[in-house]
């Protein structure tokens, strides 16, 4: 089970969920320990290039931005340009709709 176990039953469940991610990959865009809120990703809606999201890529759970978009699958990338690699739009878990300064 990894950091985002709980928070992705919460988002499967159609529930939307708060945390406060711990690390700096999203910097500028997110620090580290900032209240983040995320809402569940709904069946047919399609989050797109530029949003970040909870995505699980390769077993690893990730709160990053979505880089590119291609055949069902998703890019996923930090803030720094790092690729962690495309996934299957089904494992986007969550969109972030709000960040508290």
């Amino acid at each position: 089970m990894g950091w985002a176990a709980p928070y992705i039953e919460k988002l499967r469940a159609g529930e939307v969920v708060s945390f406060r991610p711990r690390g700096h990959s999203m910097r500028p865009h997110m620090r580290s320990g900032q209240l983040v809120t995320l809402e569940p990703i709904l069946a047919g809606s399609a989050p797109g290039v530029g949003d970040i999201v909870l995505a699980r890529v390769r077993g690893a759970d990730y709160l990053h931005f979505i880089g590119a978009v291609r055949d069902g699958q998703v890019l996923i990338a930090n803030a720094h340009g790092h690729e962690n690699g495309w996934t299957a739009r089904e494992r986007v878990l969550g969109k972030v709709c709000a960040v508290v300064e």
